[in-house]
């Protein structure tokens, strides 16, 4: 009958979706290191996915720059080229603080309260890099999806997710994100509205980001 919706096919794009995420954050997280192969009959069964949604997300993946193709060889994670960090900077400086202002005008009443409690998470977390690492992630992914505005949230998600994984790659050698000193008081004036504090902050996040890479190059 016309208009009659398979469960099957309602169900592909969730799976695509969860295939792309789980294989986005191997990579960024570099459980997936510059260089290996997808090798899909594994990372199908790891993401509880089928071969389908999985050649999707890398697709999608591809054209993030996270994985290369090459024919008859296979397909590889991207290398990191650290030459790059300060021209991906350069980007996100100017798109964070514009986002980070738009969600300051945009952000519904539900946002704004998710924001709350994150806050409240942040300033719990001490002393463990890796879970600071993925609170950051939150508040990025949250702030571009509070934008509204899903061209940009596209382009930022690119340009931070090549971020995360130079912030990764030096882990151990970076100093612990300051979630009270950038994030908590960004997110504080996301949620009273006020945009040019917000892009302020989020700039100074951005800066401080790069120079502590710097730092350590």
């Amino acid at each position: 009958m016309a208009g009659r919706v398979n469960a099957a096919d309602q169900g592909a794009p969730l799976l695509a979706e969860r295939a792309y995420l789980g294989l986005r954050d191997m990579i960024v997280t570099l459980r997936l290191p510059p260089g290996a192969p997808i090798h899909e009959e594994r990372l199908s069964a790891e993401l509880e996915v089928g071969r389908t949604p999985l050649r999707d997300a890398v697709k999608r993946l591809e054209a993030e720059t996270l994985v290369v193709i090459y024919p008859r060889r296979g397909t590889f994670v991207t290398e990191v080229n650290i030459t790059d960090h300060g021209l991906i900077a350069d980007v996100r400086r100017q798109l964070e603080g514009h986002a980070a202002a738009r969600a300051a005008e945009l952000a519904t009443g539900e946002q704004r309260r998710e924001m709350r409690a994150l806050v409240t998470s942040l300033r719990k977390q001490r002393g463990d890099k890796k879970r600071s690492m993925q609170q950051d992630a939150e508040v990025h992914r949250w702030v571009y999806e509070s934008a509204h505005n899903r061209y940009l949230e596209a382009t930022l998600s690119h340009y931070f997710n090549l971020s995360l994984r130079i912030w990764y790659l030096f882990l151990d050698r970076l100093p612990e994100a300051d979630h009270t000193g950038e994030h908590v008081r960004m997110l504080q004036a996301i949620t009273e509205g006020d945009a040019e504090q917000a892009r302020k902050l989020a700039v100074a996040h951005v800066d401080q980001f790069e120079q502590s890479v710097r730092d350590v190059l």
